[in-house]
């Protein structure tokens, strides 16, 4: 419990700022999960759209500080290896 008039203001500053990188990491999550079922599914074209959005918007998160920069790198690197090996698979076919 909050003793001082700081304290206070300061627990309401920090929920205004965690509801508002929750929004973010749960648009990051979400975009991810779009990515990924065009990919699976074998929309290549619209997968690497799906792809440069989320791309771009784990770096935006990443570069807020919401979540670390090597979290952001890895969940990019996982999510681009998806996609390459879709691509490859669907080039082989």
């Amino acid at each position: 419990m909050p003793n001082t008039k700081s304290a206070r203001k300061q627990v309401r500053v920090n929920q205004r700022k965690r509801l508002r990188n929750k929004s973010a990491r749960s648009q990051g999550k979400t975009l991810i999960k779009r990515a990924e079922e065009l990919i699976f599914s074998g929309k290549i074209k619209e997968a690497e759209e799906g792809v440069a959005v989320a791309v771009r918007s784990l770096d935006k998160v990443a570069d807020k500080g919401i979540i670390h920069s090597n979290n952001a790198a890895r969940r990019k690197s996982r999510l681009v290896q998806k996609f390459n090996q879709a691509k490859a698979e669907h080039v082989a076919e």
